[in-house]
């Protein structure tokens, strides 16, 4: 298993078209990879998913774990991780 802490930057959080593009990234990859927003409310979603991913609720500043468990589990985390920190392109 590998994983990973990051912070969500943009303005309007996880909204539809980022949440699409980050199920459609997971999708490239044989790995098991979840979600799991952090805090008061924690939620777990299946990142291969776009309703497991919208249902966390994910806004800008909250920080959600990317947690992969496969064969190639290290690098589609560290991928995943690199699409949040760019902020999707909107950023």
């Amino acid at each position: 298993m590998h994983s990973k802490v990051v912070t969500i930057i943009n303005p309007t959080g996880l909204h539809a078209r980022p949440a699409a593009e980050f199920c459609q990234k997971a999708g490239e990859f044989k790995a098991s990879i979840n979600i799991k927003k952090l805090g008061e409310n924690p939620k777990v979603g299946d990142a291969k998913s776009l309703l497991g991913i919208m249902a966390t609720g994910l806004g800008q500043g909250d920080q959600f774990e990317i947690i992969g468990e496969g064969d190639d589990e290290m690098l589609a985390v560290e991928t995943l991780v690199a699409l949040v920190n760019n902020g999707f392109g909107e950023v």
